[in-house]
């Protein structure tokens, strides 16, 4: 038996008791306008991804958080209720994703993984679905799985996928963390173009703040606050 900290491991097994140790992540202001642009920096384990899971839904907010977009009051669906219709349908409906690994389902093929949505949201556009492969440089793969795609490929097919139902909203958890220097200025750049072409507000997480620099984009850093362990303090204004 190995105890420390409140954690004991008993043959394998982990119990926790006492803990009460929590980590925040505080938000002054976050203000985001259609076709805007935000970049997210800050060390590992500083809540990036915290943040996107939250705004995108995926995490319920404090109960003092303020929470709105596209005319929702998005904080007060989760006090009516994580297991209801409207925070599905508000997630599905506002809001793209593009995460780490792509997040690909591997059964579907390229155009059916960017229809996808569509199909979740009812909004078929196959138009739409058309123009974002030619866009992408996906036509000559829209017939493969992703496990024939190579990661700078999948990447593109999760850009398509996120914007294919016009979503509101774009959330890009490191978009170009696993890609070479070229590969990830091209990932970029056609995130970036598609999603001020349709209008869609886009939010991402990244380490390179060199790259991020480069491309214009505004940053807002994720720094500890010195006054409180396990807090850390988005910046309330550009850096």
């Amino acid at each position: 038996m190995i105890a420390e900290g409140g954690l004991t491991v008993r043959n394998g097994a982990i119990e926790v008791a006492d803990i009460d140790r929590v980590f925040r992540v505080e938000i002054d202001a976050l203000d985001l306008p259609p076709g805007g642009v935000i970049a997210l920096s800050g060390a590992s384990g500083s809540g990036k991804t915290l943040i996107l899971e939250v705004l995108g839904l995926l995490r319920p907010p404090a109960k003092e958080t303020l929470y709105a977009a596209a005319g929702n009051d998005l904080a007060a669906l989760w006090s009516r209720g994580a297991d209801g219709d409207e925070l599905p349908l508000m997630r599905a409906t506002l809001f793209g994703f593009v995460p780490q690994t792509g997040g690909l389902l591997p059964f579907l093929d390229v155009s059916d993984n960017i229809a996808l949505p569509q199909r979740i949201c009812d909004r078929p556009d196959a138009v739409w679905c058309a123009e974002l492969i030619e866009r992408l440089g996906l036509a000559d793969l829209r017939t493969l799985l992703p496990d024939a795609l190579s990661i700078g490929q999948r990447q593109r097919v999760a850009i398509a996928r996120s914007l294919a139902h016009r979503p509101a909203f774009v959330i890009a958890d490191e978009p170009t963390a696993a890609l070479d220097a070229q590969s990830a200025d091209q990932v970029l750049a056609l995130l970036l173009e598609v999603a001020r072409d349709t209008g869609a507000g886009l939010l991402l997480s990244s380490h390179d703040t060199d790259r991020i620099a480069r491309f214009g984009i505004e940053m807002r850093r994720l720094e500890p606050a010195k006054d409180r362990p396990f807090t850390t303090r988005l910046e309330a204004a550009p850096c």
